[in-house]
């Protein structure tokens, strides 16, 4: 069963589902927690996975699904507010000692709190949402001149994005690679991870391009920061799939960020290259199933890299590029996977994201996936 709103309508996601239910007009309708419950109340459903976006990472309504006895295909609420707050999960970081980038691990009161601050940890600085993701709320500021308007919007688009407006500061690393460790965890304590995927190629802080694994990780490089995510994921009790995100500078220091409480976008390279199906594992891991992995049996087989296919315009600044798919032809052949709900007659509509699809390649060797991808996008 799925729920929809009147935009997605005409999407694949109704076409194929056993039974859809209409949420709402407008896409905020998939932040509407009572009524999903109603409805999910209704069809006597035993769980709900809430997918990457929307209310994947939302505590609260985490913990109305507990209330009401339905099962939130993640990890509890409580564990969700820990890590959702990027200030409070810092904090806890630091006293456990894991490696974390210079800055607050508090709230920022306001602009001038923000230059006093920054003023200290030196220039280029990085102003983040605590309850942020997806690069909203972020912003570079390589001077006391640019705080202010920086902090400003920031702030507002925190506020847009997630509903709260609350800010921290970190030392910006200038040049750093974007590492995650994908993990899973079960009910009965025993967490793994599933090698890395490397994000680095971003455009406004969005990933556009990711790799698994990072050509820059050694065998003794992953299983040192392997073993910091279980260590992390182990310290606040995690259950289900979740992401440890760090960044990597030049001389092979690693920095906890971040950790995302979800399934991501981009988990279907680390599915390729390990032969695991993160969603089905989730499923499994929430009906109570004990994880039937220990970690040396995980095994990293090829290389896959994801390019996500975005509606965009690059003759207007990459500006959202809305209409109607008059013609819609995937590439295919060995080692490709597409997941999309892109059809012909599909409306591109300016309420979500641009991301429309996502083209994943798998070869034996690096080279190989690169090659099969240039072809793919060739033919895309």
């Amino acid at each position: 069963y799925i729920i929809y709103t009147k935009h997605d309508k005409d999407s694949l996601a109704v076409k194929y589902a056993d039974k859809s239910y209409c949420i709402g007009d407008a896409s905020i309708s998939y932040l509407n927690t009572k009524k999903i419950l109603s409805i999910a109340k209704k069809t006597n459903a035993e769980a709900i996975h809430p997918g990457y976006g929307f209310l994947a990472e939302n505590h609260e309504f985490a913990e109305l699904c507990e209330n009401n006895n339905i099962k939130f295909i993640g990890p509890f609420s409580g564990v969700i507010s820990l890590l959702g707050d990027k200030v409070r999960a810092r904090e806890v970081m630091h006293k456990t000692g894991i490696p974390i980038i210079g800055g607050t691990n508090r709230l920022l009161r306001d602009d001038n709190d923000a230059i006093d601050v920054a003023n200290k940890l030196g220039y280029p600085v990085i102003l983040k949402a605590s309850s942020g993701g997806g690069g909203k709320g972020v912003r570079i500021v390589n001077n006391e001149q640019e705080m202010s308007k920086a902090f400003e919007s920031a702030e507002q688009e925190a506020l847009t994005s997630f509903g709260v407006k609350g800010l921290y500061i970190e030392k910006y690393i200038e040049a750093p690679r974007h590492i995650e460790f994908q993990i899973l965890g079960d009910k009965y304590g025993n967490i793994v991870h599933l090698g890395e995927r490397e994000c680095s190629i971003q455009r406004r802080y969005q990933k556009l391009i990711e790799e698994s694994p990072s050509s820059a990780i050694t065998p003794e490089l992953r299983e040192k920061m392997g073993n910091i995510a279980i260590k992390i994921a182990k310290g606040v009790g995690y259950e289900g799939a979740g992401t440890v995100e760090f960044l990597l500078d030049r001389n092979n220091n690693f920095y906890f960020i971040e950790m995302n409480t979800r399934i991501q976008v981009e988990h279907g390279i680390t599915e390729m290259v390990t032969g695991i199906d993160l969603v089905k594992e989730q499923i499994k891991i929430a009906y109570g199933t004990k994880l039937r992995y220990a970690q040396p049996e995980i095994k990293i087989n090829g290389f896959a890299i994801e390019c996500r296919i975005n509606a965009e315009c690059p003759r207007e600044r990459f500006c959202p590029s809305i209409g109607t798919i008059t013609n819609y032809l995937p590439p295919g052949g060995p080692g490709i996977r597409i997941c999309s709900s892109s059809h012909r007659g599909q409306v591109v509509s300016p309420h979500y994201d641009t991301l429309i699809a996502k083209l994943m390649c798998r070869g034996k060797t690096r080279k190989e996936a690169i090659a099969r991808m240039k072809r793919a996008l060739d033919e895309y």
